[in-house]
């Protein structure tokens, strides 16, 4: 995955560009997490994590708006995200799920391009601008050498690197992440979480990604969402390494951490 372009954070970095205000989210009228108060800030790469069927996925949709809460608020900066169309939110966050998407015979540059949909106005038509953030996002994940070439000829992990750069090509202030490293080797795991330290920092873009790749996650990110029962805990990689929080909440799941080392061993 190639450079990214700097841009000056000025004063806008750690501002809160998406908060929650006792935020209950579930399926139905069962909360899987409850009274969630939380920003995701302007430069800042945050992880989402905890064991499965936690609620991660069901935190990342209802920040995105596809999934209603059962009580509180998500406000994208002043703003009450229920009260938001559909377009509106898309030129505020980006959201990329988990799995293979369905894209017929597109080739890679057209799904990519889709990202700037919600700026390319009623007709759809891409300008040099729009042509550029499409370029500049397909070299930063290391794309642009199979642009013409559709989706379903490539792997399940240049898949979700073509889905990776849609959302940055959508170029919105919160990009939201279900586990984009599910199919993606070492190697590409530590680029991708650079390469959005690097958005968040240099774009001032506050990015939230859900992870199993808890080690990469606490070595690489920012700061660390950790869904504890059904309460979310947040904190920085250091503060959860030192609180004996990842103890109690992965002690059943086959897994051990070691302050010492700072790193999980099996249990």
């Amino acid at each position: 995955m190639g450079a990214v372009e700097r841009k000056t954070l000025g004063t806008h970095r750690m501002k809160p560009l998406l908060t929650t205000r006792s935020l209950s989210v579930g399926h139905g009228a069962l909360p899987l997490i409850s009274d969630i108060n939380c920003e995701l800030r302007a430069g800042e790469l945050v992880a989402l994590i905890g064991v499965n069927g936690g609620g991660k996925s069901t935190l990342l949709n209802t920040l995105a708006g596809l999934h209603a809460p059962i009580s509180g608020d998500v406000l994208l900066e002043d703003s009450p995200l229920r009260q938001m169309s559909a377009a509106q939110r898309a030129r505020h966050i980006a959201l990329v799920l988990t799995g293979r998407p369905q894209a017929g015979l597109l080739d890679v540059h057209t799904l990519v391009a889709l990202g700037r949909q919600p700026w390319t106005g009623h007709f759809g038509r891409l300008s040099a601008e729009d042509l550029r953030q499409v370029d500049a996002a397909m070299e930063a994940t290391g794309i642009a050498p199979f642009a013409n070439r559709s989706l379903q000829h490539l792997s399940d992990g240049e898949a979700q690197r073509v889905m990776i750069a849609r959302a940055l090509a959508q170029d919105t202030p919160v990009i939201l992440l279900d586990e984009p490293m599910a199919f993606l080797d070492l190697v590409h795991r530590v680029r991708l979480l650079r390469l959005l330290r690097e958005l968040a920092r240099t774009r001032s873009k506050a990015v939230l990604l859900s992870t199993h790749d808890l080690q990469t996650a606490l070595d690489l990110c920012d700061r660390v969402l950790l869904i504890h029962g059904n309460a979310l805990w947040s904190g920085s990689a250091q503060e959860a390494r030192s609180s004996g929080v990842l103890q109690e909440v992965f002690a059943g799941e086959g897994l051990r951490f070691d302050p010492a080392s700072g790193s999980f061993r099996p249990a």
